[in-house]
C-alpha cells in the first residue's frame, strides 16, 4: 500500500513540473508584455449637419486594438467603432465628454483609458439676419446685420404686400459684406413688410425679417383715445404668432420716485435733447414727471429729463411735499390706505401732441399746516417746464345747500383727482371723486383753457347731498367726437333728479351726458340706484367706453356706449337719447356676472372686459340688432382677482391680429390688498380668449414690479409698457416705482 501512494505522489510532482515548464515555454514563445498607451490627446471640433471623422490613436500593447466607451457618451449622430473610429453628422450643437477605453489582442491583454470630448457648434449659415423681427414708427430707421458664409457678402432688399422698389422703404447700403450693419428706413405707409439678405455669390440663399410698421403718431391719453374703447389698430408688430415665450418678453425696466398709478403715454418722432426719437411718458405719486426712449435701454435706465411738479420751478412752496396717505400724518382718507404710501399724481395725464404738451394734475401738502394743494400743470414734452404760466391752483364752487349754505366749495383736501383727463378742442377736463368715502366730498368737473390754464366752467354732480364722486376705476371721460359731449359715471349718492321740486339737480349713480361747456344734457340712472347707493354699489366703479358707430338699420341706434359698475350689470345705451330713471331707458340691460371697476374695450365688433373674480370675457355685439349677445363668445381660463382688470387690443387694422392685454393686479401691496406681489401680464388672441398666448410668469426675468391697482398697460410699435409699484410693498423697499418694458426678443 505505502509503494503505491508513493507512485501517485511522484506522478502529482512530474505533472505539475510539466504545467510549470509548459507555461514558460509559452511565455518565452510569447514574447514580452508592454502596457498599452492612448495617444490622442483631443478630438476635432463638429458642425451640426456636417460629417464627421476621427480616428484615436494608441501605442504599446499588441495591434490590433479594440475601442469601447467607458463612461459619458458622444455627441447626438456620432458612433464609436471597434477600430478607433469616430463617425456619423452631429445632430445637436453640444459640448459632450466621454471616456474611451482601448484593449490590445495580447493573450495577457492590456488596457488604458482617456477622457476627451468633442465640440458641436451650429453651422454658419449661408445668410442669417438679424433682428429677426423688429417694430417701427413709419419713416423711422433701424439697423440690420447680416451673417454669412458668402465671401462676396450679401445684398439687401425690401418687400410687402402692397408695395415694390423704395416704397417698400431703403437701405443706407444695398450690399454688405458679412457681420456690417445697414440701416433701414421704414416706408411711411403703415403695415407688415420683408427685409431680406441674399448671398452675391450663393444667390440662392437668403435671410429675412420682418418689420412691422406703425403710423400711430402718439398714445396721448387713457385708454388709447376719448372714446376709450381702449384699442390700437396700428400695431404690426405684435401678432398672435410673433408673442410667445421663446419671442417675446421683458426688455428692460426704468426705476421711478413713486408708484405708478397713471397709465405711460407715448410720442413718436420727438425731438428731445437734439435727438428724435420715441419718448414715453410716466407719472408718480411722487408728484414727479419722467421722459424715457421709449426703445433703447441703458444700463442703468436713464431719464431723458425728470421734473419734479412740486419744486419751485413748477410752483411748489417750502415744505410742500406729496401726501401722506398711511399711518400716522396721514392727512387724507379713513385709515384705510387705500393708495400708499403716498397721494401725488393719480390721474392719467393727456397730452396735446400740436404743442408738445402734458397736462397733469398734481396733490401735494405742507404737512405741518395740513395745507394741500392741488395744481394743474402744462408740461413741455421735450423738457419737464412749465408752459403757459403755469401751473394753475385748482379751486371751484357751484351753487348747492351740500356743505350748509347756498354754495359749495372744492375742497383739494377731500377730492381726490382718480379719473384721467380729458382734451376736447382746446378745453381740458378733470373730475375727481374722495379718498376711501371720507366726507365731505362730491362729484366735480372743472374744464380749463388749454392754452391758458384759465378755469372756465364748473359742474357738481350731488351739489345738495354730497358724495356722487367720479372715480370710474381710474378710467377718464369719454368724449364724443361728432358732439364734444362729454360722459361720467357717478358713485354712491342721493338721486333727485325727478322730484318734482327742488333739490332735484343730485345725481348720484348715475351716467351723465355734459356738453362741452358742462352743461348737463342728459342722464341715466338704473333702476337699483338706491340699493347701489345704501349698499355701495357703486354704479360708478366702472368706466365708459364708446363704440364704434353702427350702420343704420331701421329705429336701431347707431351711437353706443357701454359701461357698469359693482352689481355686476354692463349697460348698453343710446347716447343720442339719454334721459331717464329706470332700466327701461337702457338699450341692453345684462348680468356680467362680477362687479365691474374698469372700462372695456372694444374691437371688431366685440366686447372685452374682467370683472373682480372672474376671467376676461368676450361679448359680440351684433350690427343686425345693435345689441350685445348675453352668452359670451369666450373667455380666459385664469381668473382676475379685485379689482379685475381694464383690457386693451392691440391689432393690424380693425380686424386681423388681434391680441387683448390684461394686467391682473390683485396683490396691489396696500392695506386692503389681500397680498403683495408681482403683477401678471397677459396675452390672448381676441378671437378665442381661451388661447393665451403669453404670460409674464413665463420663463425667467418677466416678472414686472409688484402691482398696482386699476394700472392699465400702453401697447404700441412693438411694445407693451407697465406701471408698478417696483419692490415698495408701502412699508419697505429700494425701488419705489418702475416702469417695466415688454417686446420682441432680438
Amino acid at each position: 500500500m505505502r509503494g503505491i501512494l508513493d507512485v501517485r505522489r511522484v506522478a502529482s510532482v512530474i505533472k505539475s513540473t510539466m504545467a510549470l515548464f509548459l507555461a514558460f515555454i509559452g511565455v518565452c514563445l510569447a514574447g514580452p508584455t508592454f502596457a498599452v498607451t492612448v495617444t490622442t490627446t483631443s478630438l476635432p471640433a463638429g458642425t451640426v449637419g456636417a460629417a464627421y471623422s476621427a480616428t484615436l490613436a494608441a501605442s504599446s500593447g499588441t495591434t490590433p486594438y479594440k475601442w469601447t466607451l467607458s463612461a459619458g457618451s458622444l455627441p447626438a449622430g456620432l458612433a464609436l467603432s471597434t477600430a478607433g473610429a469616430i463617425t456619423g453628422t452631429p445632430t445637436t450643437a453640444a459640448t459632450s465628454s466621454f471616456t474611451v477605453k482601448v484593449t490590445d489582442s495580447a493573450k495577457r491583454t492590456a488596457t488604458a483609458t482617456k477622457a476627451l470630448s468633442i465640440v458641436v457648434s451650429a453651422p454658419t449659415p449661408a445668410v442669417a439676419v438679424s433682428p429677426a423681427r423688429v417694430g417701427v414708427v413709419a419713416a423711422q430707421s433701424v439697423t440690420f446685420n447680416s451673417t454669412t458664409s458668402d465671401p462676396s457678402g450679401v445684398t439687401w432688399s425690401a418687400s410687402g404686400s402692397t408695395c415694390s422698389g423704395t416704397a417698400c422703404g431703403s437701405f443706407s447700403a444695398t450690399s454688405s459684406a458679412s457681420g456690417v450693419a445697414v440701416t433701414y428706413t421704414a416706408p411711411s405707409v403703415a403695415g407688415t413688410y420683408t427685409v431680406t439678405a441674399t448671398g452675391n455669390s450663393l444667390t440662392t440663399k437668403s435671410a429675412s425679417a420682418t418689420v412691422g410698421v406703425t403710423d400711430l403718431a402718439a398714445v396721448t391719453t387713457y385708454h388709447y383715445d376719448a372714446t376709450r374703447a381702449g384699442a390700437n389698430t396700428h400695431e404690426y408688430a405684435l401678432t398672435p404668432k410673433t408673442v410667445s415665450s421663446t419671442t417675446f418678453g421683458k426688455r428692460f425696466s426704468c426705476t421711478v420716485d413713486g408708484a405708478i398709478y397713471a397709465q405711460p403715454l407715448w410720442v413718436a418722432n420727438l425731438s428731445v435733447g437734439g435727438v428724435t426719437r420715441n419718448v414715453v411718458f410716466v407719472a408718480t405719486q411722487h408728484d414727479s414727471v419722467y421722459a424715457f426712449d421709449a426703445d433703447t435701454n441703458t444700463s442703468p435706465c436713464s431719464p431723458l429729463w425728470k421734473a419734479s411738479l412740486i419744486d419751485a420751478s413748477h410752483g411748489g412752496t417750502t415744505g410742500e411735499a406729496s401726501v401722506v396717505s398711511c399711518g400716522t400724518g396721514a392727512l387724507v382718507g379713513n385709515g384705510y390706505c387705500d393708495i400708499g404710501p403716498e397721494v401725488g399724481i393719480t390721474g392719467t395725464p393727456v397730452i396735446d401732441a400740436s404743442t408738445n404738451t402734458m397736462y397733469v394734475v398734481t396733490k401735494s401738502a405742507i404737512a405741518a399746516t395740513s395745507t394741500v394743494f392741488q395744481r394743474l400743470h402744462a408740461i413741455d414734452l421735450t423738457t419737464g417746464a412749465e408752459k403757459f404760466g403755469g401751473p394753475a391752483a385748482i379751486s371751484g364752487s357751484y351753487p348747492g345747500t351740500g356743505s350748509g349754505g347756498s354754495v359749495v366749495t372744492f375742497d383739494p383736501r377731500q377730492q381726490h383727482q382718480r379719473p384721467g383727463l380729458a382734451l376736447s378742442n382746446g378745453i381740458v377736463y378733470v373730475a375727481w371723486a374722495s379718498h376711501e368715502d371720507k366726507a365731505p366730498y362730491f362729484g366735480w368737473v372743472m374744464s380749463f383753457n388749454a392754452s391758458t390754464l384759465a378755469p372756465l366752467k364748473v359742474f357738481n354732480t350731488t351739489p345738495n347731498v354730497g358724495y356722487g364722486g367720479i372715480w370710474m376705476g381710474g378710467g377718464a371721460p369719454s368724449v364724443d367726437a361728432n358732439t364734444g359731449d362729454l360722459f361720467v359715471i357717478t358713485g354712491n349718492g342721493v338721486f333727485d333728479a325727478t322730484n318734482a321740486t327742488p333739490p332735484n339737480n343730485d345725481l348720484g349713480d348715475s351716467l351723465l351726458q355734459l356738453g362741452s361747456d358742462l352743461t348737463l344734457l342728459g342722464y341715466f340712472t338704473p333702476s337699483d340706484q338706491a340699493t347701489d347707493n345704501s349698499t355701495d354699489a357703486d354704479f360708478g366703479s366702472g368706466g365708459t367706453a364708446i363704440l364704434a358707430d353702427l350702420p343704420v338699420n331701421g329705429s336701431n341706434p347707431t351711437h353706443l356706449i357701454i359701461g357698469g359698475g359693482k352689481d355686476g350689470y354692463l349697460y348698453l345705451l343710446n347716447r343720442d337719447v339719454l334721459t331717464g330713471l329706470g332700466d327701461g331707458f337702457a338699450w341692453e340691460r345684462f348680468s356680467f356676472g362680477n362687479a365691474i371697476f374698469g372700462t372695456a374695450a372694444y374691437w371688431n365688433s366685440s366686447i372685452y372686459l374682467a370683472g373682480s373674480g372672474g376671467p376676461l370675457q368676450a361679448f359680440a355685439l351684433s350690427g343686425t340688432t345693435a345689441k350685445i349677445a348675453t352668452t359670451r363668445t369666450s373667455a380666459s381660463s385664469a381668473t382676475f382677482g379685485f379689482p379685475g382688470s381694464t383690457p386693451s387690443v392691440s391689432s393690424a387694422g380693425a380686424s386681423t391680429n388681434g391680441i387683448v392685454w390684461a394686467l391682473d393686479n390683485s396683490k396691489y401691496c396696500t392695506k386692503q390688498s389681500p397680498g403683495c406681489a408681482a403683477a401678471v401680464l397677459h396675452a390672448y388672441d381676441a378671437t378665442n380668449l381661451a388661447t393665451e398666448l403669453w404670460n409674464s410668469t413665463q420663463g425667467t426675468g418677466n416678472a414686472p414690479g409688484y402691482a398696482v391697482k386699476f394700472t392699465v398697460p400702453t401697447v404700441v410699435n412693438g411694445k407693451v409698457y407697465v406701471g408698478t409699484r417696483g419692490n415698495n410693498n408701502g412699508t419697505s423697499g429700494t425701488i419705489s416705482g418702475e416702469l417695466d418694458v415688454y417686446g420682441l426678443l432680438p
